[in-house]
């Protein structure tokens, strides 16, 4: 009887002691781990959206090397397309890739219709770094353009031209 009695008394409150004990560090186990699931996820899309530049690229649409520069015309599509369209326009040296400054930059467009005036548009460019243009340019319909670019700047002073589709 005594024995029962202890174990009522004296075994039976340490082991629910124990097991509350136990219960009540699992959330704080649970939420230590979860914060590192966190950070884990975190810190993995920080590194998918650092690399998003990557993996969203421009494409190129037209290269035309003048001279010591290679003018480089990208969109993310890789290629024009009627309506607005956003371009980035690069000026590298054909020896080592690197960028060129070109200073003072325009884009224009002509498309020539028979029995028409030709048809021009002008591109609006801002410059990111030194190389690297920024620009957006509206069609209103959908043909071959010829482009004409012309630069002013520490790299010299070109003009190039070369042929784009506007789909």
């Amino acid at each position: 009887m005594v024995s029962s009695l202890g174990l009522v008394l004296i075994v039976t409150p340490v082991i629910f002691y124990w097991l509350r004990e136990r219960e009540l560090r699992k959330p704080k186990e649970e939420e230590g781990s979860m914060r590192h699931v966190t950070a884990v996820v975190t810190a993995v899309v920080l590194a998918v959206g650092s690399a998003g530049g990557a993996w969203s690229a421009e494409k190129a649409i037209a290269n035309q090397k003048t001279g010591d520069v290679l003018v480089t015309l990208k969109t993310e599509s890789g290629q024009w397309k009627e309506g607005k369209n956003s371009f980035v326009l690069e000026f590298t040296s054909p020896k080592d890739q690197q960028p060129v400054d070109a200073g003072k930059v325009s884009l224009n467009t002509s498309m020539a219709m028979p029995g028409m005036a030709p048809m021009i548009a002008g591109a609006t460019l801002t410059p990111e770094k030194p190389g690297r243009y920024t620009g957006t340019i509206e069609f209103s319909d959908r043909g071959t353009r010829q482009v004409t670019v012309t630069w002013d700047g520490p790299a010299g002073k070109g003009s190039t031209k070369f042929s784009v589709a506007v789909r």
